[in-house]
């Protein structure tokens, strides 16, 4: 790896500015990255590694009111960050791209290939979630209890949740890497606990830290966009997707990857027995060869 990650500054439609992460060489064909939910643009190690196996760069970027991302001025939608999308690839000069989204990050990758189809090659949704109003899924099923109490926090409410976060999520700001797993508690099974070590620890510790640099506010505004419309169809999606999930997941719980398989038309799963939310990222050299070879690069 030759190219240092450099830190842009692009505005969004609506004048935000969006900060954002360019990693890999310049001439490097595009893999857009969608960090989870709550998450700072960060260099993601084992990302850029796997990526430069097939020579491409890596851009991400810090959603509103995440890292140095302004807030929006009301909650948006998963269509909106796909927009931002389209204003960071126009950027960085990105005519074609591959996108890849982690957790919360999964609807944005799937946005990417509904709304920007047209440059959008591939995608990739790794332990992403599915709809709240998703039609025969329990959508909280299988979920560690924080999940469950944070989404029950946000059905009720801006207000009801933010003082959830704020007693319960932001000490994930700041905590020590060694406390980082203990932190997460029972949406951490054995599997996931296991995987929390070396450059995956450092870069969950440093996109928690980076992701608080604002407060709770990005944090919020990321469930609440969850729980609305996201803007697009999942089956109008004609863009190859994998759609990749673990048995074992108790953050994204197993049926939400399950679901999405069977309602993105274009969908090519990955359902992978014994894997969790964050063992299944220790198989990213994995996941971008399918994002590749999906693309046809």
């Amino acid at each position: 790896m030759t190219d240092e990650p450099t830190y842009l500054s692009v505005p969004s439609t609506a004048g935000r500015d969006l900060e954002v992460l360019v990693d890999g060489p310049a001439d490097g064909f595009t893999l857009l990255y969608h960090s989870g939910t709550p998450s700072g643009a960060v260099p993601f190690t084992q990302l850029r590694r796997a990526a430069d196996a097939h020579g491409m760069r890596v851009v991400t970027w810090s959603r509103a009111g995440y890292g140095r991302s302004e807030p929006r001025p009301s909650v948006g939608t998963v269509a909106d960050d796909a927009m931002d999308a389209e204003r960071v690839l126009a950027a960085v000069g990105a005519v074609g791209f591959v996108t890849l989204g982690w957790s919360g990050g999964g609807p944005r990758a799937l946005a990417c290939a509904a709304l920007l189809s047209e440059h959008c090659r591939a995608a990739v949704s790794l332990a992403g979630v599915a709809p709240y109003d998703a039609a025969g899924l329990d959508w909280a099923a299988g979920m560690g209890q924080e999940n469950i109490d944070e989404f029950a926090a946000a059905a009720e409410g801006p207000d009801s949740l933010e003082s959830w976060l704020e007693e319960h999520g932001s000490p994930i700001f700041t905590v020590d890497e060694s406390a980082l797993a203990e932190r997460l508690g029972d949406i951490a099974p054995p599997v996931d606990r296991e995987a929390m070590t070396g450059e995956l620890l450092t870069y969950l510790a440093a996109s928690f830290r980076h992701a608080g640099r604002q407060g709770v506010g990005g944090w919020r505004d990321d469930d609440l966009t969850l729980f609305r419309s996201w803007g697009f169809d999942l089956g109008s999606i004609t863009v190859p997707v994998g759609i990749w999930q673990g048995t074992e997941d108790r953050m994204v719980p197993f049926d939400h990857g399950r679901w999405l398989a069977e309602q993105v038309g274009s969908a090519h799963p990955r359902l992978e027995e014994g894997e969790g939310h964050i063992s299944l990222v220790s198989r990213l050299d994995r996941i971008v060869d399918h994002l590749v070879e999906l693309a046809g690069l």
